[in-house]
């Protein structure tokens, strides 16, 4: 029952800043995907990508969805290595939006919009740096929101433990 309450936190949390009108890729789904493994655990990946794929069957499927869908998956797995401490765990989520600038915009120069020529590829990436800075923000200031959040919850249980003694 556990699991289930806060799989549709996750939900909510994800489809919440999906579905509110946002700049470009102004969203948590970076930070989510960092720290739900991070903080909750690995068993919560699954939550996190049916999430995702709910979200996304409501705006709508789009021709990237396995690089979008992989690089989430692939961000979900770097807390094994920058879990420990609020500035790993920070630096952490935005290599996921590194991970996540770099897979994605591959999709779409894949798609053919710019041309199968290291020119195309350059030129994706290039026109993608804008999006790429929104990811950024996004991700320090929901990483940051978290961060604050679970800082509060420590406090919360410290001070239980205080008044049990």
């Amino acid at each position: 029952m556990n699991y289930l309450k806060i799989s549709l936190g996750i939900f909510a949390a994800l489809a919440a800043s999906r579905f509110i009108p946002h700049p470009p890729n102004f969203t948590s789904l970076i930070a989510l995907s960092f720290y739900i493994p991070a903080l909750l655990g690995t068993r919560f990946i699954p939550a996190l990508i049916l999430s995702f794929a709910v979200t996304d069957f409501i705006i709508g499927f789009h021709s990237t969805l396995l690089f979008t869908w992989g690089s989430v998956l692939l961000i979900s797995f770097l807390p094994t290595y920058f879990s420990r401490g609020i500035t790993k765990r920070i630096s952490g989520a935005l290599l996921g939006a590194l991970v996540f600038f770099v897979i994605t915009n591959f999709g779409v120069w894949s798609g053919g919009m710019y041309g199968y020529s290291m020119s195309g590829l350059v030129m994706c990436y290039t026109m993608a740096i804008p999006f790429f800075a929104y990811s950024l923000i996004s991700t320090v200031l929901f990483s940051t929101t978290i961060e604050i959040i679970y800082k509060f919850d420590l406090i919360k249980k410290t001070l239980k433990l205080y008044t049990l003694n």
